[in-house]
């Protein structure tokens, strides 16, 4: 594929808001995992990654019939790291129909729903006249506000494939601008808190009662979180900063093993790593680490560690943020690529926070401490539930 420029980027999680607390974190190797007190949860036993401040996050009155905590997290998200002048300066470059709105969510806002439910008439079981399906728990509504949001008047897109969807919009994102439809996209992605999620994998039995620890030998299950995570992505300017960095190539699959079970050898994660590499014209040898989905439960890191190692070996290092993060869900493709451009932005490895032993069984180089390095090329992974998987390759410009 022809790469395209991140031009600009920003995320917000349990780590913080924007780019620079992102990287303190990380750098720190520090945790945003607390112990579950969300909303009406009193019997969960579990930690989670909290965006702080979000609650008090008010949207303009323009945008207010898209009130829900999917969306103020989305407009937290655009208004750090100078985000929305860039897209401001996009629009003015290329025009309102030339900038692209794809985005992943899994839940979207159905918390509101859930709020909503709560709520129903007592004799009739009717919603509250106040609950707006269309723009809050609709999986479109976050591509609608953020368009709206702009002004923009371009194609927009929402991809909800669980764990994978917002980095499969890079994908989508680069075939739409190679065909010439739009010059400009705004991608990656934005999920929410909500009981659905917590309780629905609890009933999984994939929640782990502490903070998660991915590739360890004694990882018992995932952390749920929230995220936004925001990324122009655009042709490369004729003049391009050394650290300016590229989307590479994009690999997808979908093997459809099981609803929520990975294949057991990892065939899809094998098969996204191999398209990616194809697309970008580089061989194993040429990627210097490796963002792993990482979910730390036992399943799904077992079958993403056979696939590196088959596609890899042990030869790159690798590491999973998730023990940082959370497991940000439909976010997550955005947020670890954001963190894989800070990697290649600022030299170094980011090490797998609250993995103790790694698993002796699982054959790569799994990375516990950060390590000082000048990575050109990484791959960041995210695979989701009924085999959905993606592998981005991002690489500095020189």
């Amino acid at each position: 594929m022809t790469p395209l420029q991140l031009s600009h980027f920003t995320t917000a999680s349990c780590l913080g808001h924007g780019l620079a607390a992102t990287l303190a974190a990380l750098r720190a190797q520090q945790s945003g995992l607390t112990p579950c007190a969300f909303e009406t949860v009193t019997d969960l036993h579990t930690y989670i990654g909290e965006v702080a401040g979000l609650d008090p996050t008010a949207l303009p009155v323009r945008l207010a019939d898209y009130e829900c905590r999917n969306n103020r997290l989305a407009w937290l998200g655009l208004q750090q790291d100078g985000f929305s002048d860039a897209v401001g300066a996009a629009v003015a470059r290329y025009g309102r129909r030339r900038v692209g709105v794809l985005l992943g969510t899994s839940t979207s806002g159905i918390l509101e729903t859930e709020q909503a439910f709560r709520h129903r008439d007592p004799a009739s079981g009717a919603l509250p006249d106040d609950f707006h399906y269309r723009t809050t728990h609709n999986t479109y509504s976050v591509a609608d506000f953020v368009r709206t949001a702009f002004k923009l008047e371009g194609p927009a897109v929402v991809v909800s494939t669980a764990c994978s969807s917002s980095a499969k919009v890079f994908a989508s994102a680069a075939r739409m601008i190679a065909a010439g439809v739009i010059d400009a996209a705004i991608v990656g992605g934005v999920d929410s808190l909500c009981l659905t999620t917590l309780y629905g994998f609890n009933s999984l039995e994939l929640l782990s009662p502490g903070p998660c620890r991915p590739y360890d030998v004694d990882r018992n299950g995932l952390s749920i979180g929230e995220a936004a995570a925001f990324i122009l992505l655009e042709r490369p300017a004729d003049s391009l900063d050394a650290d300016a960095v590229l989307l590479l190539g994009a690999g997808e699959s979908s093997d459809a093993h099981h609803m929520s079970s990975p294949h057991p050898e990892g065939l899809g994660a094998r098969m996204a790593m191999a398209a990616a590499l194809k697309a970008a014209g580089l061989q194993p040898a040429d990627i210097d680490y490796i963002n792993l989905h990482g979910t730390a439960t036992p399943s799904n890191d077992a079958a993403e560690g056979r696939a590196v190692a088959a596609v890899f070996g042990n030869t790159v290092p690798c590491s999973s943020t998730k023990g940082a993060t959370g497991h940000t869900l439909g976010a997550a493709g955005g947020v670890e690529a954001v963190i894989s451009a800070l990697a290649l932005q600022h030299g170094f490895l980011p090490g797998g926070v609250n993995t103790r032993c790694v698993d002796p069984d699982i054959p790569v180089q799994y990375l516990t401490a950060n390590r000082e390095a000048a990575p050109r090329r990484v791959l960041s992974n995210s695979f989701g539930f009924g085999g959905t998987n993606c592998s981005l390759i991002l690489g500095r410009a020189a």
